[in-house]
C-alpha cells in the first residue's frame, strides 16, 4: 500500500475508532441506561438533554479559538492527541455509574469530557479531508469514511450485545452466553462496561491513524504560542469577511440547523425507545444494529451519488426523508401508531419504530458525508482549512440547541413524544435555507 493510500486508510480509522462513542454511549446503550439510573424516562431525557446541551455550549465557545490556533500554527496532531486523551478518560470513567451508588454530577461530567474530546478530535480530522484526494474524488473518500466508521460502530455494538450485555429476560447475552469477565448483571456491570469498552476501542484503533497520517507542511505556519496570541484577531477578520460569500454563509447556517437536529435524533433515539416503547437495552441494541447497517450502506452509496449528482441533491433528498421520518416517530407509542389504536400486546409500534430507525440511519449517514463534500465545494481552494474551521464553528455554535430545547419541551410537557418535536423545526429551517446555497462544480484535478 503506497503512502497516499495509507493516509486515506489511517484517516478512515479515526471514524472507525471514534464511532462507538456515538453508537454505544450517546444513542443505544448508555443513554437508555440513564432511564434505569434515574427511574423515569422524562427525568432521564431532561437530565441527558441539559448535560449534552451544556457540553455542546462548551464546544461552541472553545471551537473557534482552537480552530484559529490550529490553522495559524499548521498543527493539528497535538490537538488530536489531547482530545483523544479526553475521549478515553471520559468514556472510561462511566464505569462509575453504578445503580444506587453514583454521583450524577460525576457521571455527566465524565460523559461531557469524553464528548468534548470526541467532537474536537472530529473537527481537526475533518479539516484533513481536502489533503487526502483530488476534489473530484472527495465525495467517495468522505462517504467511504462514514461507511467505515458505521461498520466500526456496528461491530462494537455486536461485541457489546453478544459478549457483555445481558438480556434481563434470559440472563444471557444475545447469543446465549454468560457475560465475559464475570460481569455482575445485578450491579449492572454488564451495562457499565460500555464506557471502558468504548475507551479501549478508541485507543486500539487510533493506532493506524497516528502511524499513517502525516500532516503536510503549511507555508507561513507560526509557533503555537504566537498562533494563540493571534487567534482572536484572525477569527474576527474571518467573520467580518464571511457575508461577502453569501452561498457559503447560507450553507453554514443551514447545516448548523440540520446537523444539530440530526445530533438530537442520535442523542435521544435510544432514550426515546426506552421511555416511550419500554424497550430493553438489548432490543435497543438490535435497533442500533439495523440503523448502523443502513447508515453504512447509504453513506457509501451517498458518496457515489455525491460524485455523480453533486452533494446538494444528496443533502436535499436526505433532509426530505428525515423530516417525514421524525414526524412519524412522534406519532408512535405503545398504544397508537400514526393515530391507529393498538392493543398492549401489539408488535406494530415496534415494527414501525424499527422501520423508521432504519430510515434515520440511511438519511443520516448520507447527509453527513455529503455535507463534508459540500463544504469543500463552497470553499476557496486557498482558504480550505479556514473554511473548515468555520464549518466546525457553526456546527458547534448551536450544538446545545437541540438537546436543550428537547430537555425544555420535555420538562414543560412531561411527555417524551412532544419533547422530540424541536428536531422537526430545526430540520425544516436547515432545508429552507438551502435555497440560498449555490452548488458550485467541482474543479477537475
Amino acid at each position: 500500500m503506497d503512502a497516499a493510500r495509507k493516509k486515506i486508510w489511517g484517516w478512515w480509522f479515526f471514524d472507525w475508532a471514534s464511532q462507538p462513542f456515538n453508537t454505544l454511549l450517546i444513542t443505544f446503550i448508555f443513554a437508555p441506561y440513564m432511564k434505569d439510573l434515574l427511574g423515569s424516562g422524562s427525568a432521564a431525557q431532561t437530565v441527558w438533554g441539559y448535560g449534552v446541551g451544556l457540553a455542546g455550549l462548551v464546544i461552541a465557545l472553545a471551537s473557534p479559538f482552537l480552530g484559529a490556533i490550529a490553522d495559524r500554527s499548521g498543527r493539528r496532531m497535538p490537538f488530536i492527541w489531547l482530545f483523544s486523551a479526553m475521549y478515553v478518560a471520559g468514556a472510561g470513567a462511566l464505569w462509575a455509574a453504578a445503580p444506587g451508588d453514583f454521583s450524577l454530577l460525576f457521571v455527566m461530567t465524565a460523559f461531557a469530557i469524553g464528548m468534548i474530546g470526541m467532537e474536537f478530535a472530529t473537527t481537526f480530522t475533518n479539516a484533513m479531508l481536502p489533503d487526502l484526494a483530488p476534489r473530484a474524488e472527495i465525495g467517495k473518500v468522505s462517504g467511504s469514511g462514514w461507511a467505515f466508521g458505521y461498520v466500526g460502530g456496528l461491530l462494537s455494538l455486536v461485541v457489546m450485545l453478544a459478549l457483555l450485555q445481558v438480556n434481563p429476560a434470559t440472563g444471557k447475552t444475545l447469543i446465549g452466553l454468560p457475560p465475559m469477565f464475570g460481569l455482575d448483571p445485578a450491579s449492572r456491570e454488564d451495562t457499565r462496561i460500555v464506557g471502558p469498552l468504548t475507551a479501549l476501542w478508541y485507543a486500539l484503533f487510533m493506532v493506524p491513524f497516528f502511524l499513517w497520517v502525516r500532516e503536510p507542511r503549511h507555508p507561513g505556519a507560526v509557533p503555537v504560542a504566537r498562533a494563540a496570541r493571534e487567534a482572536w484577531p484572525e477569527l474576527r477578520a474571518t467573520l467580518r469577511a464571511l457575508p461577502q460569500n453569501r452561498s457559503l454563509l447560507a450553507f453554514l447556517i443551514a447545516s448548523m440547523f440540520y446537523r444539530d437536529a440530526l445530533n438530537g435524533i442520535y442523542t435521544f433515539g435510544g432514550l426515546y425507545a426506552k421511555g416511550v416503547l419500554d424497550w430493553s437495552i438489548p432490543r435497543i441494541g438490535i435497533f442500533g444494529i439495523l440503523g448502523t447497517i443502513t447508515g453504512a450502506l447509504f453513506a457509501w452509496l451517498g458518496g457515489k451519488a455525491d460524485d455523480r449528482f453533486g452533494p446538494m441533491a444528496v443533502i436535499t433528498a436526505c433532509l426530505g426523508v428525515l423530516i417525514v421520518v421524525v414526524i412519524g416517530v412522534v406519532f408512535i407509542d405503545r398504544s397508537t401508531v400514526f393515530g391507529l389504536a393498538v392493543g398492549p400486546e401489539s408488535r406494530l409500534p415496534d415494527i414501525a419504530f424499527y422501520l423508521l430507525g432504519g430510515l434515520i440511519g440511511a438519511g443520516g449517514g448520507a447527509l453527513q458525508s455529503a455535507s463534508r463534500t459540500m463544504m469543500v465545494r463552497q470553499a476557496e481552494p486557498e482558504k480550505i482549512t479556514e473554511s473548515f474551521g468555520l464549518y466546525a464553528l457553526t456546527g458547534k455554535a448551536t450544538a446545545f440547541l437541540a438537546p436543550l430545547s428537547i430537555a425544555a419541551v420535555t420538562q414543560i410537557t412531561d411527555n417524551q413524544s412532544l419533547g422530540i418535536t424541536p428536531v422537526i423545526v430545526l430540520f425544516v429551517l436547515g432545508a429552507g435555507l438551502l435555497v440560498f446555497v449555490r452548488s458550485t462544480p467541482v474543479p477537475r484535478a
